[in-house]
């Protein structure tokens, strides 16, 4: 067998070479908020090639979802050399064999690579991973982290996030607890820094963007993927702007539980990708948010007992019009029968059927009185900030049409919870009396804490 040298043909650019080293060292956590075409997926190739034959164990590369991955890594092809990119990093004389239809490389020694998607996390099988990039992170399904940390504790694994940022979503989070965190490595690198491209090329991209979505949007979508802006706007998200308000007005925070009301539920049933639910409370015309829970390839008897775990007084629970008729291996039995069961006949209700666009516009109308607790529905939340139109790439224009990735999963069930509170709430037409403390709104809290912080100065 020729003799092969790791990394195969390749150097890391002068700006890769501390991340290279830290990874090369042995880093575990590595956070790459890199502009567009700085080789952030480049780079995660090489070092996958070398640790493959530093420790024998599988190996993943994640894209936010599997036909993306086979497109944007199995089959991609290096335009300065004509060649493959997985053929580059990974040379045939290292492997044993390669299956094409599950994008996965078995090497000579027994470690195995696999590209997947981050859409299916949790349905794969096998050894656990030693290493795992997940590349546009900012994109992808951020329960997988969550699914993969105890994971790489166990096992002593590493794990790469490359992306540019989509607002401040989870993977601003995780690069910020990077920053913080001493044994990560964690960098932001603008096209400016890196200085890979020329001020004459930037220009040029970036007057495209504005000939492509004008020029509010076009700056922006420029400044996230080149300036790597975690403030950019978010194009074509439905939710942007009341998003926004609700973190500017202090809505996204810690929310108190009041057992004295009853929670409810508002589900979407996940029959191909996660089933979500979100719990809440409707207290003085206030929506208290306090939880949300996201599952995949589970039985609904699984998710009834997610429900029935948490130490709530339940009211109603909202499901969708086709729990009437579709099952989750539920032998025969529809999915409002066996909500029936387990919550009684009078607790379940289904959500009077309307079009996506009404019920984008009910969660609209609804979301100036919700306060979402932070911590308990972070992953619910990220997916409302990051729930977004089609784009029409021959039109130069968004569709109505919602784009279908792990973010419609918690957006499908908000509108549920919209169109339920429509149909079974409404604000209250004046102020309302509060007669005991625990009574009081997040609003009043939020003011009487305000006013006694003033009044001691």
């Amino acid at each position: 067998m020729a003799r092969i040298q790791l990394p195969n043909g390749w150097r890391p650019r002068p700006y890769q070479l501390p991340a290279w080293t830290y990874l090369e060292n042995g880093g575990k956590h590595a956070e790459l908020i890199w502009h567009r075409r700085s080789g952030k997926d480049e780079i995660a190739l090489h070092r996958t090639a070398c640790a493959a034959f530093e420790r024998q164990a599988t190996y993943w590369h994640m894209l936010p979802e599997a036909a993306q991955a086979r497109k944007a890594i199995w089959e991609a092809i290096n335009p300065h050399s004509g060649k493959r990119r997985i053929d580059e990093a990974f040379p045939h004389e290292l492997r044993a064999n390669t299956k094409d239809q599950e994008m996965m490389i078995r090497f000579v020694n027994g470690s195995t690579w696999q590209v997947l998607g981050s859409d299916n996390y949790n349905s794969l099988v096998g050894s656990p991973p030693a290493g795992v990039v997940f590349s546009e992170w900012a994109l992808a399904n951020p329960s997988a982290r969550a699914y993969l940390r105890p994971i790489f504790a166990e096992n002593n694994g590493w794990q790469m996030y490359i992306t540019t940022p989509r607002g401040k979503n989870h993977a601003f989070k995780t690069y910020e607890a990077g920053r913080k965190d001493p044994n990560t490595f964690a960098q932001k690198l603008t096209a400016y820094d890196t200085g890979s491209i020329s001020i004459e090329r930037l220009a040029a991209e970036k007057q495209a963007y504005i000939d492509d979505y004008g020029v509010d949007q076009g700056t922006s979508l420029f400044e996230q993927e080149y300036l790597c802006s975690f403030d950019a706007a978010l194009l074509g998200a439905f939710y942007g702007r009341e998003m926004r308000e609700a973190e500017e007005a202090g809505r996204i925070r810690l929310v108190p539980w009041d057992p004295e009301y009853p929670v409810h539920t508002a589900w979407d049933l996940g029959f191909s990708d996660d089933t979500s639910i979100w719990f809440y409370q409707v207290i003085a015309g206030e929506i208290r948010v306090l939880c949300y829970y996201g599952g995949s390839g589970l039985a609904m008897d699984d998710y009834i007992d997610v429900v029935k775990d948490k130490p709530y007084k339940y009211g109603l629970h909202w499901l969708p019009h086709d729990a009437r008729a579709k099952t989750l291996a539920s032998g025969g039995k529809s999915i409002q029968e066996m909500a029936w069961k387990a919550f009684g006949t009078g607790n379940v209700r289904i959500v009077p059927m309307l079009s996506v666009q009404d019920g984008i516009q009910a969660a609209r109308a609804m979301l100036p009185y919700c306060y979402f607790d932070e911590e308990q529905t972070e992953t619910g939340v990220n997916g409302l900030k990051q729930y977004q139109r089609e784009w029409d790439d021959e039109k130069k224009m968004f569709r109505d049409k919602p784009r279908h990735d792990w973010a419609s999963n918690p957006a499908d069930a908000f509108r549920m919870l919209a169109i339920a509170w429509r149909e079974e709430y409404k604000p209250p037409p004046g102020p309302t009396v509060i007669k005991f403390p625990q009574h009081r709104t997040v609003a009043e809290i939020i003011e009487r804490q305000t006013r006694r912080r003033t009044e001691g100065e």
